[in-house]
């Protein structure tokens, strides 16, 4: 019998990871230390997703990603011993304290000191992203508790250290943070300077209220094990609510959102005008119809480069919003529980003189055309098919049938490149959906002619993953180096055309809508050093993101 490929074994363990966390989902409730758990544990370990780094070494505590793992859940989360999964709840009346990780749109309370609850309003992959932290740190936990005791089960030295420190809970002089760093890298594996890097990186989000600092993470994490090892009543539960159960699939927030929005174009007298909706940020469109009048309604003058303006926008904290709202902007705020955010832009009230010069606007055809740009803040993975589905579909609002008149639809935001490196531009030609046998070739009206400036520019088949926390080297080696050809990856794109798809059968899309979908590149999870857990691209990701927008733009313009 012919052995699988590492590429193969990978594939596997990630088709088995789903598939016990949709059995758990529908159980209702496990402990990671029971069986069903230690085998989900396993499956993790066993495609070892990239961004986890040295996870599966048992000798050391992998910093970058407890780091990454971190900033994505709440603060307190390292000491809990019951965490529930729910669907919205009426919780911002009680005298639970609302906590939002640093680095994830998610909404989680801190029901007591050992227990926390995640609002999940965005589907099925916010609970993988969910459950994949969880098992990580669970892992991370258990190395950390191996050295907090000895062979006798008795409690180390730098395990007595740390303890006091977390009971002393004073300030440090240089002398004695030295030598607590140094104490807790014995415990972690980790050199000192790495140890001292995830200090002083976990400090920064710390002061905001993000974290609890790395000492006080690294007691809770092993403490806890150290307690279920003595009480049963103290193991690890993770609960999902049956109100979570009935909503996954059913569009609740989603078909809420769609509604919303549809009902304030009606208010704004725009729904029969020509849309084209955008899913982008929600910083990018906005500051280059409206940056360069902002600055110079506060007197100032505008930089000639866009990139550079935004970084005059954002130094003199310029009101952009309140300027552009004289001009056909509005900014529309998800109350649904989506967690998305929309921007409403009348092009026919844009003014000329508050465009910035890097766009080239057909202001002849915007007058005649009069589009209206919706621009939706990002979804996550398979939220983006629920929000796109029941846009796309018609609503009975006021007993009348209403259907919006799409003229293009264009998705940008940021992936995984396999080529290339970081900044590099990725323009789709097919989504191929990982783990299904689900793929969606059509035709991107972007092109590596569009655009002009010297920025790398890849065109191909990108690959939808089920979660950036899910992925492993071997697989995405093997979808970039064989007759796939993918070029990166991303958790919305495949989402966004199966709804698209859908809409065109059904009768409710023109089979020639202009559908445009470009990436940046924001990590390669080939290359070490550049996966996600090496931190965010910060200014670096300015220029791809607005030379996208300004394209995008551009284009919406022009099309007759």
């Amino acid at each position: 019998m012919k052995e699988l490929s590492k590429s193969q074994r990978a594939r596997t363990a990630i088709a088995t990871y789903k598939t016990l966390s949709d059995a758990l989902i529908l159980r209702g409730s496990y402990k990671p230390s029971g069986q069903t758990g230690r085998k989900l544990e396993e499956a993790l370990r066993q495609f070892s997703p990239e961004i986890y780094g040295s996870m599966k070494d048992p000798r050391m505590v992998e910093l970058k990603g407890l780091k990454y793992v971190i900033e994505r859940l709440p603060r307190g989360i390292e000491g809990c011993n019951k965490i529930v999964l729910t669907a919205q709840e009426e919780l911002e009346n009680t005298s639970f304290e609302e906590v939002r990780p640093l680095r994830r749109r998610r909404v989680t309370y801190i029901v007591s000191e050992k227990e926390i609850c995640f609002v999940v309003t965005r589907g099925t992959t916010e609970i993988y992203d969910i459950l994949t932290h969880l098992t990580f740190l669970n892992i991370e936990a258990q190395k950390i508790y191996n050295q907090a005791c000895n062979e006798n089960k008795e409690k180390t030295r730098e395990w007595l250290e740390l303890e006091s420190i977390i009971e002393q809970g004073k300030g440090f002089s240089d002398a004695e943070l030295d030598k607590a760093i140094w104490n807790v890298s014995i415990i972690l594996g980790r050199t000192y300077k790495e140890t001292r890097e995830t200090y002083e990186d976990l400090e920064k989000s710390r002061t905001d209220g993000y974290n609890n600092g790395l000492f006080h993470i690294v007691y809770a994490l092993g403490n806890r094990i150290y307690q279920e090892r003595y009480d049963v009543d103290e193991l690890l539960t993770i609960n999902f609510t049956p109100s979570l159960q009935e909503i996954l699939g059913h569009h609740k927030y989603s078909s809420l959102w769609a509604l919303s929005i549809k009902e304030k174009l009606i208010s704004l007298n725009l729904h029969q005008r020509p849309i084209h909706l955008v899913s982008a940020n929600m910083h990018s469109f906005r500051n280059l119809l409206y940056g360069r009048g902002a600055l110079k309604n506060s007197g100032v003058s505008a930089a000639q480069s866009s990139y550079e303006m935004v970084e005059q926008l954002v130094s003199l904290e310029t009101d952009v919003d309140g300027f552009a709202s004289r001009y056909g902007f509005t900014f529309h705020k998800d109350e649904s529980g989506s967690n998305i955010d929309v921007q409403i832009i009348d092009t026919s009230k844009l003014d000329p003189e508050s465009v910035h010069p890097d766009v080239t606007i057909d202001f002849e055809s915007i007058a005649e055309q009069k589009p209206v740009i919706v621009i939706i803040d990002y979804a996550f993975g398979a939220q983006a098919y629920e929000i796109m589905d029941e846009m796309l579909s018609p609503s009975i609002i006021n007993d009348s049938s209403i259907i919006l008149n799409f003229s293009s639809l264009s998705i940008m935001g940021k992936a995984g490149i396999l080529p290339g490196k970081k900044g590099d531009i990725m323009l789709a030609t097919a989504h191929v959906m990982e783990g299904t046998p689900h793929n969606y070739i059509f035709e991107n009206d972007l092109s590596a002619e569009d655009f002009q400036e010297e920025v790398q520019i890849f065109s191909g088949p990108m690959l939808t993953v089920l979660g950036t926390s899910l992925q492993n080297r071997d697989v995405l080696e093997r979808f970039h180096s064989s007759s796939w050809s993918a070029i990166g990856l991303e958790m919305e794109g495949g989402h966004y055309q199966r709804a698209i798809s859908a809409a065109i059968i059904q009768g409710n899309l023109s089979s020639d809508i202009r559908l445009r979908y470009a990436y940046y590149a924001s990590d390669n999870p080939l290359v070490s050093g550049e996966t996600l857990a090496s931190g965010p691209m910060g200014s670096e990701g300015i220029f791809p993101t607005y030379l996208i927008s300004k394209v995008i733009l551009e284009k919406i313009s022009t099309q007759v």
